[in-house]
């Protein structure tokens, strides 16, 4: 039997949930035992993949093509595990099971209820990660406690503890212990109530996290333990950390966070052995190379979360290169206003991510094209890489009012169009998702950075480059680098004339981890260097 950690969370949401469980996750494969991570989410959608990024943040693309929210982007980068469809399940995809089986009969005519039925599916979703080659399954419960939408998840987790038994399943509980400036205080009565409420559904938490900006004295600790009914050595603290995300699991580690936990589960606790994740820090931390500007042109930019793989996975390629990346957030609409020279002028690098809609793409069209004129390093992504085309056919190939059909239907040259696929289809999990193969042509930059010619990376779109258009695309100077194996779909280009001009269809972000950068960000950084240097 696999053993299970379920996380909840308190007092008030981004709280950091996530974080704590992808660390606590990292701590127990660096002791050797085999974990698989899940989040399952309150709401009604069935996934995230409709959803507004101002509702929800970036939606993260698994290998086997789930649109999931993206804390499993924290998951995959601390742990380098993937997660897939298993990982993540929404009170919309937990009804729509149990709906369908009751529209087939499968219940014989009963009363369908959420107990027992809806905390029924919502078990074996939990369950479904369990396997002879899984030690620990680690559930995150989305949302904060007393929400009413959490209330069949809390109920599910109660009773599966229940079934299991204490030494199969642990209550990990993260709160919030607040400093009140005018007295000067920390205060633990917030989490006090927030641990009432997990009482009166009959959950009591094994070990509290507690989120503070100031250090937990030992009298905090105490209280905290005698009114939520956990030993003193189980209230974590979890301050903010000084300089990065990656810096949590050693001070969980320093206050032994997972050998409690594998004490609680009766597992052996074998030597930690975190050498790796020290020296990707002190390289992240303290580089050796000093700082470049990264300008990332968005739709998003007012919401760091809307691009948070595309931040971490710029993060890793500095690490890489022992350099600290800065980032200068950029509105493409402020480029539109105020002229590309005067709000990317200076960059040392210049990176385009996904997005949907035709907000500010004339924004992103310039910035494209300040990239290839001013010969600075252009890494674009998705939508980055169809506006990076756009921008060639207009200003390159002659091709005036080139556009794509998703911004303009009547364009006379749509160089960007809906895949045949896509047509008629509904929005709702129906893009090109999921790891897809791409063949390299050889002697391209594209084939140097990977150091192979055959790669597969995520997906997430509608649209795709218009084929009609190769030749002149080539004729132009314009390489088509990667193509899908059939030769049917054009995935990456790159100007063979430019310092470091690359484009991809594909979301190389969502492979990329602080222990592994991915190569493409690994190699844009290293331009960005060598443009500082110039």
């Amino acid at each position: 039997m696999s053993k299970h950690i379920f996380v909840t969370g308190g007092v008030v949401s981004s709280l950091g949930k996530g974080l704590t469980a992808a660390s606590l996750a990292l701590l127990l494969k660096k002791r050797g035992y085999r974990v698989k991570m899940q989040k399952l989410d309150p709401y009604l959608n069935v996934d995230p993949g409709t959803m507004s990024p101002y509702q929800h943040g970036e939606v993260y693309v698994t290998v086997d093509g789930a649109e999931t929210d993206l804390d499993l982007g924290h998951y995959e980068r601390f742990t380098g595990d993937a997660c897939n469809k298993k990982s993540n399940f929404t009170t919309g995809r937990i009804y729509s099971a149990v709906i369908e089986r009751e529209r087939r009969g499968d219940y014989l005519g009963k009363t369908v209820q959420v107990v027992p039925h809806i905390t029924n599916e919502i078990i074996a979703a939990i369950c479904s990660l369990d396997s002879p080659d899984v030690d620990i399954v680690v559930t995150e419960i989305g949302g904060t406690v007393g929400d009413i939408e959490s209330l069949p998840f809390l109920e599910a987790i109660r009773q599966l503890r229940q079934e299991i038994g204490r030494d199969n399943g642990l209550f990990v509980h993260v709160t919030l212990v607040p400093f009140v400036k005018a007295a000067e205080e920390l205060k633990t009565k917030p989490s006090q109530q927030s641990v009432g409420i997990l009482r009166t559904i009959g959950i009591l938490p094994d070990m509290l996290v507690c989120r503070c900006e100031k250090p937990l004295g030992e009298d905090h600790r105490h209280k905290l333990a005698l009114f939520c009914n956990v030993e003193p050595t189980l209230v974590i603290e979890a301050r903010d950390v000084a300089h990065s995300i990656y810096e949590l699991p050693l001070e969980l580690a320093r206050q032994d966070m997972d050998v409690y936990v594998l004490e609680k589960l009766r597992l052996h606790v074998h030597d930690l052995d975190v050498t790796d994740w020290k020296k990707m820090l002190h390289r992240l931390i303290r580089p050796a190379n000093g700082e470049v500007e990264i300008a990332v042109v968005g739709k998003y930019i007012g919401l760091r979360d809307a691009y948070k793989s595309i931040y971490e996975a710029l993060t890793h390629g500095g690490v890489a290169s022992d350099v600290r990346v800065r980032f200068r957030m950029v509105e493409s609409e402020d480029v539109e206003a105020k002229g590309a020279e005067a709000v990317l002028g200076g960059a040392h690098g210049i990176l385009v991510p996904g997005g949907f809609g035709n907000r500010g793409i004339e924004g992103k069209i310039l910035a494209a094209q300040f990239a290839r004129e001013r010969n600075i390093p252009y890494f674009g992504i998705c939508l980055g890489m169809q506006v990076a085309v756009m921008e060639f056919a207009r200003n390159v190939c002659g091709l005036k009012h080139a556009n794509s059909t998703e911004f303009d239907e009547k364009t006379p040259h749509p160089v960007i169009d809906l895949m045949e696929g896509q047509k008629g289809k509904d929005k709702g999990g129906t893009m090109r998702l999921g790891a897809k193969p791409c063949a390299i042509r050889p002697g391209t930059r594209a084939e140097s950075i990977y150091g192979r010619r055959e790669i597969s990376e995520r997906h997430r779109h509608r649209y795709e480059f218009n084929n009609s258009y190769r030749e002149t695309f080539e004729k132009a100077g314009l390489c088509l680098c990667g193509l899908s194996p059939d030769n049917a779909l054009v995935e990456m280009v790159e100007i063979p004339a430019h310092p470091w001009f690359l484009a991809c269809q594909f979301h190389p972000e969502f492979q990329s981890t602080p222990l592994d950068p991915h190569p493409l960000f690994a190699s844009f950084i290293a331009a960005a260097c060598a443009q500082r240097k110039g």
